[in-house]
């Protein structure tokens, strides 16, 4: 039997228990991908990552729910970049590169009153259209369908991970959902294994400009992302496409985590590039706990 160390990191929080947990392995080239799945189960975070030699990039990052693999995680990015530059484990630049399953992406480093800041391009936003049920959709998170505010659409989106968008009129609306993740491959026919991201432009920090949630799929292994960085790049892409599409960018503060008393904030600018959109998220992390997972296959 193995045993690796674990690194807990709270993404998008200044504050231990705050924000979204992640594990974080370092030196995992030893690592099989079955080992690494079971890792990721005994350590039961939304996601933990794997960081690995590249030799295209500066690191290679893998992620993992309990269920199965990610192609890309925002928090999850976040708390390993934050973990390496804190270690002094990262090339001494403001910019590095790291390999995921969506390609080469960057991340850039600055200081802000003695705090690291990471800044993360995603890739480029894809839109498909929902096309379900809209009653059933609302039911599968304990709302009705005049909950949802239908003079925005609801499509799927994604910068690296498909996640469906929908637009809730009312703030307090995000305290009566309640998840029936069965149900979501048979709603969600177009991309069966989606999350669900209901979202509203109502707030509880007037610094914001969005409010959050996040379903998994149940395929995922868990239940709900406290504050997930790739979903609020994707609200800003559809901010730019369906909500102000004159613009030539866009940048505001999503708040996230509030109703599992997991307080977060995930900033996010993205920019017009000819006919595609470059999209950022920013935020820190804070270094939580160390412990040791048992492995077997």
């Amino acid at each position: 039997m193995g045993s690796v160390n674990v690194l807990h990191y709270d993404a998008f929080s200044v504050q231990p228990n705050k924000g979204n947990p992640a594990g974080v392995v370092l030196d995992a080239d030893e690592l099989t991908e079955k080992e690494m799945q079971i890792i990721a189960r005994q350590v039961g975070f939304n996601e933990t990552t794997f960081i690995l030699k590249s030799d295209q990039a500066d690191v290679r990052l893998r992620y993992f729910t309990p269920g199965h693999e990610m192609n890309l995680c925002g928090h999850a990015t976040m708390a390993s970049m934050y973990a390496l530059k804190s270690k002094g484990l990262l090339p001494d630049k403001e910019t590095v590169w790291v390999e995921t399953n969506v390609g080469n992406l960057p991340i850039q480093f600055q200081e802000d009153a003695g705090q690291l800041i990471m800044k993360m391009k995603q890739d480029h936003p894809q839109f498909i259209p929902f096309r379900g049920d809209v009653e059933r959709l609302a039911h599968s998170v304990g709302l009705k369908q005049e909950d949802l505010d239908l003079s925005m659409p609801i499509v799927y989106g994604s910068t690296g991970i498909w996640t469906l968008l929908i637009p809730i009129k009312e703030l307090r609306s995000f305290h009566r959902m309640v998840p029936d993740q069965a149900r979501f491959p048979e709603i969600l026919t177009e991309l069966p294994r989606a999350s669900l991201h209901p979202f509203c432009l109502e707030t509880i920090d007037d610094d914001c400009f969005m409010h959050a949630r996040h379903f998994s799929s149940p395929f995922s292994g868990t239940v709900e992302d406290p504050v997930t960085g790739t979903a609020s790049g994707v609200l800003g892409a559809y901010d730019l496409t369906y909500l102000n599409s004159e613009r030539p960018s866009t940048q505001f503060m999503v708040e996230q985590g509030q109703e599992m008393g997991k307080d977060g904030r995930v900033h996010v600018h993205v920019l017009r590039n000819q006919d595609k959109m470059d999209v950022y998220i920013s935020g820190t992390a804070i270094f939580v706990d160390e412990f040791q997972v048992n492995y077997d296959e």
